[in-house]
């Protein structure tokens, strides 16, 4: 049987086979999907609300795919050595489809950031505590290929909505800029595209994949972001009532940062997660949901620290 979701994976695999290495910066988060149009929850007219909360903690200093000990370095140091970035990071999600066939996503970030480092050259720490709107997505979509609607193409903007001039609070670094890889926003335009498949493994059985591109159009101030590739493939089981456990893999892939500002030699990297959860069924119109993201494999450029674990937790409106 010719399965819809399986037409999607030759594009799947081009895609993730021409993706370069990525970033692994402050700034990237969690890559869980909540995408509820992806899974095929958003193919009849309506407007659609999401609140997510993500927690992680990123303390795990690594370097290309091993972790490393600080009592390794020697302080002051000729390179920066970070301590860890606490991330508490909620995203309000409005989603409307005027009919079957298209939809309009806008995505809302808010960030709550805390963020220790020992900066080149220190030997006492820098702390900074960031607050605030970060940078605003807008995403289209057009599903109507096929009559199940269950393949769809996205394409969007991210706006330089998130500010560029946060600065350390506390600290040897007190007043200066924090690394622009842990602003609160890029600074850039950048363009979307992907697409997305979803569909059915047998009875009960749910499954979708989804590869979502995003391309920074311009330097700003002496930063560009690199490319980034997000895949994500997931299956759920639906034979309980009103409980559905989930299953993704998600991975992440961004090119180096470019520019003046850019901290090239420790920005890159390639990022996969495995992220058990469950949604439940509150009513015909609300849904909540929870999940763990555990990294399947990580791997940076140069000296970063990444999340031991991660999670998300968020309720879905449907009208």
């Amino acid at each position: 049987m010719n399965h819809p979701f399986l037409n999607l994976l030759p594009l799947l695999a081009l895609i993730l086979a021409a993706a370069p290495t990525a970033r692994a910066c402050g700034a990237c988060g969690c890559t869980l999907n909540s995408d509820w149009a992806s899974q095929g929850y958003a193919i009849k007219p309506g407007l659609r609300f999401d609140l997510r909360y993500d927690y992680f903690n990123q303390d795990q200093l690594r370097a290309g795919t091993q972790s490393v000990g600080r009592g390794a370095f020697d302080f002051p140091n000729d390179q920066e050595i970070q301590e860890k970035t606490l991330n508490r990071n909620t995203t309000l999600t409005l989603d409307y489809s005027p009919t079957v066939d298209w939809g309009l996503a806008l995505l809302l970030p808010v960030f709550n950031r805390y963020h220790v480092t020992l900066a080149e050259g220190d030997t006492e720490p820098s702390f900074s505590r960031a607050n605030g709107l970060g940078d605003v997505r807008v995403l289209g979509r057009y599903q109507g290929f096929s009559e199940d609607h269950s393949f769809g193409l996205q394409f969007g903007v991210k706006l330089p909505t998130g500010g560029t001039k946060q600065t350390f609070n506390a600290g040897a670094q007190a007043g200066e800029l924090l690394d622009r890889g842990l602003q609160l926003g890029t600074g850039t335009t950048d363009l979307l595209f992907g697409a997305y498949a979803f569909g059915s493994l047998g009875e009960n059985w749910g499954c979708f994949g989804q590869v979502l591109f995003q391309k920074p159009l311009s330097e700003k101030d002496g930063f560009k972001p690199g490319d980034g590739l997000n895949a994500n493939f997931g299956v759920r089981y639906t034979g309980f009532v009103g409980v559905a456990p989930h299953l993704q893999v998600n991975v992440r892939a961004e090119k180096r940062e470019v520019g003046s500002n850019a901290d090239v030699a420790n920005s890159g990297a390639s990022l996969a997660y495995l992220s058990p959860g469950v949604t439940v069924e509150v009513s015909r119109a609300l849904q909540v949901y929870a999940f763990a993201q555990l990294p399947l494999a990580q791997r940076v450029n140069g000296l970063q620290i990444e999340p031991r674990s991660s999670v998300s937790v968020g309720m879905h409106w449907s009208f």
